[in-house]
């Protein structure tokens, strides 16, 4: 197994082509790829099908996916809205990689039905493919589609994003070969010698204690602990430092435990959703996620150092599981509100995952959205980076 990312930043994009695949070419050692990973910034569309052309001309059996984005990470960098091509390239013996394109009324035909997704795919679960996806923000039910594969494909890991850029319909591009998409998404199925461990960095920290919900209708928050909810996050901010109160007032969030039965908490244990609104009068909250009575939530706060040692903590749990595992190649999915915005310098994650897992090859790009597990499930999320790490299953040697 070999991964090279690269990157160019030339602004005509026949040369930013030429230039990525040349590097791609020295950096596998002139094999030749299974897969390729595009990302291209949003302001050139009408360049996109001749590269595609140029990169199916020059691997005519690479698998090639991707999308269009307002920023690309490649080649140990992320640049955030300027002309970029990122592209990362994988040699994976003993690996199948299968590319396809859902359109909407697809996916609304094939519906909560996991037998009709497993066909439409044809692939048994026991097979344990992994899945990277890329929608369109403006047409792709992106959580019908990852409730569906859940479903389908329990034991699977699902990661990607929301193709980004663009503000209305039409103006985000989706690739899946040759091919460009402006709906639906498009994604990569992978099976055999491959493992993707995937770490979801939410960049959130609790404050205050957990806390039972004890009555919830649907996203409504009514009462933690049998008291009113906003009368509960009253005394909450009283009982915090000055600093905090400035997080509490403007980067509020709640998390929502997804492993039900545990008596410790700590990263990676929480659904992070945004608090929408609270009505003092009626003592109620609303949130970003649908509640159950029951469920143990916490409120969390979010700034840059905060993001940062949330990274560097679920980067440091994946070192610690993958033992003397050694990833070979790595995706980034960020949300376009971290990045240089957030923490003040270019390269932040980038930096971190390299500093932690090794100096090996990252690619992706700043969504409007994205995708990753979460207690055993799969969601969309906002503020968060979705990472994919790529390890064979088995050594090449056996």
């Amino acid at each position: 197994m070999k991964w090279s990312s690269v990157l160019s930043r030339e602004r005509s994009q026949q040369l930013a082509v030429e230039e990525a695949l040349e590097s791609i070419a020295v950096d596998l050692q002139g094999e030749a790829p299974d897969l390729i990973l595009m990302f291209v910034y949003s302001s050139q569309t009408d360049q996109y099908s001749a590269m595609a052309k140029a990169i199916a001309e020059c691997y005519p059996d690479v698998a090639l996916v991707g999308c269009s984005a307002a920023g690309v990470v490649g080649g140990g960098h992320e640049i955030e809205h300027e002309p970029a091509l990122s592209l990362t390239a994988a040699v994976l013996p003993g690996v199948q990689v299968e590319v396809f394109h859902l359109l909407p009324n697809e996916m609304e035909l094939l519906g909560d039905e996991p037998l009709m997704w497993r066909r439409r795919f044809g692939i048994e679960p026991a097979a344990e493919p992994s899945f990277v996806l890329f929608a369109d923000p403006f047409t792709c039910d992106t959580n019908l589609l990852i409730r569906a594969l859940d479903d389908s494909y329990a034991a699977s890991p699902k990661v990607g994003g929301l193709a980004s850029g663009g503000r209305s319909p039409g103006e985000t591009q989706l690739f899946a070969g040759a091919e460009i998409h402006s709906v639906g998404a498009v994604g990569l199925v992978l099976r055999g010698n491959i493992v993707m461990d995937t770490i979801v960095a939410q960049g959130c920290r609790p404050i205050g204690a957990p806390l039972f919900v004890t009555w919830a209708e649907n996203n409504v928050l009514c009462q933690l602990e049998g008291r009113r909810a906003t009368e509960v996050l009253s005394e909450l901010y009283d009982s915090l430092s000055f600093d905090d109160q400035k997080l509490f007032r403007r980067s509020l969030h709640l998390g929502v435990v997804m492993q039900e039965g545990e008596q410790e908490y700590s990263h990676g244990d929480f659904l992070i959703r945004n608090v929408i609104g609270m009505d003092p009068e009626s003592g109620i909250l609303s949130v970003g996620e649908q509640l159950e009575n029951g469920q143990v939530v916490q409120f969390h706060v979010r700034d840059a150092a905060t993001s940062a040692s949330d990274l560097e903590a679920m980067l440091s749990r994946c070192k610690q599981d993958l033992g003397t595992a050694r990833p070979e190649g790595a995706l980034l999915f960020s949300c376009l509100g971290r990045g240089e915005s957030l923490y003040g310098i270019a390269d932040h994650d980038t930096n971190l995952i390299a500093s932690s897992l090794g100096n090996l090859p990252i690619g992706g790009f700043f969504c409007s959205g994205e995708i990753g597990p979460v207690g055993g499930r799969s969601f969309l999320h906002g503020y968060t980076s979705s990472i994919a790490v790529f390890r064979p299953q088995y050594s090449q040697l056996g």
